[in-house]
């Protein structure tokens, strides 16, 4: 699992880390009780549907110690992974308060570069590295929501299903930029389009 992993992220992965997002992963179990997290009938197979799924969007950091931002992180899906993976900061955005209240205990007990803001994007400071945020919104709407936490050197990485082509080519309708889709390692329908100097046309 571990070569599976880095072949994904695209850079080594040492048994620690190995050893945080198993932990992750039996709390997101554990938590999932609670409240629902993650579909139930994607549990037996969190690997590589949910944990190889968000490492893969590590290839396309633009540097190393790059600001994460994770918008609509959820159950932490790609945000807590992510901040296994890399070395700058993540910042996972959720306004749902018992979401954000798991985000922030994980983030404790896995002694992760991280912090959690139980707030909507759209009323979210900072600026960022890298933007991404899975299954929030389409991609119109969700350029709208987060411009303004980027730069014109940011890179958006963001993980679709069979509509990326179509998602595109609307956004292409009032954003312009340099965007191009990949195809994702864990599931032959689902795409990441990857933007940069993304900006709303004037």
């Amino acid at each position: 699992m571990i070569d599976a992993l880095a072949q994904a992220a695209g850079r080594s992965v040492s048994r620690e880390t190995f050893d945080r997002l198993n932990r992750y992963v039996d709390l997101l179990k554990e938590e999932n009780v609670r409240q629902n997290l993650v579909s139930a009938a994607t549990l037996d197979r969190l690997w590589d549907r949910h944990i190889t799924d968000s490492a893969q969007l590590v290839r396309f950091e633009s540097h190393g110690g790059a600001a994460w931002a994770d918008v609509g992180s959820g159950a932490g899906l790609p945000g807590i992974v992510l901040a296994c993976l890399v070395q700058g900061p993540v910042t996972l955005v959720e306004p749902r308060r018992l979401r954000a209240e798991f985000l922030r205990a994980a983030v404790a007990e896995l002694g992760l570069n991280a912090a959690v803001e139980s707030v909507k994007a759209e009323r979210l400071a900072g600026k960022f590295d890298m933007i991404t945020g899975r299954a929030v919104a389409p991609l119109p709407r969700f350029l709208a929501m987060c411009d303004h936490l980027s730069t014109r050197k940011t890179v958006w990485v963001l993980p679709k299903g069979r509509t990326a082509q179509s998602e595109l080519e609307e956004a292409r309708r009032s954003w312009q930029g340099v965007f191009h889709v990949e195809q994702s390692v864990t599931d032959v329908d689902a795409k990441i389009i990857v933007g940069t100097e993304v900006r709303a046309k004037r």
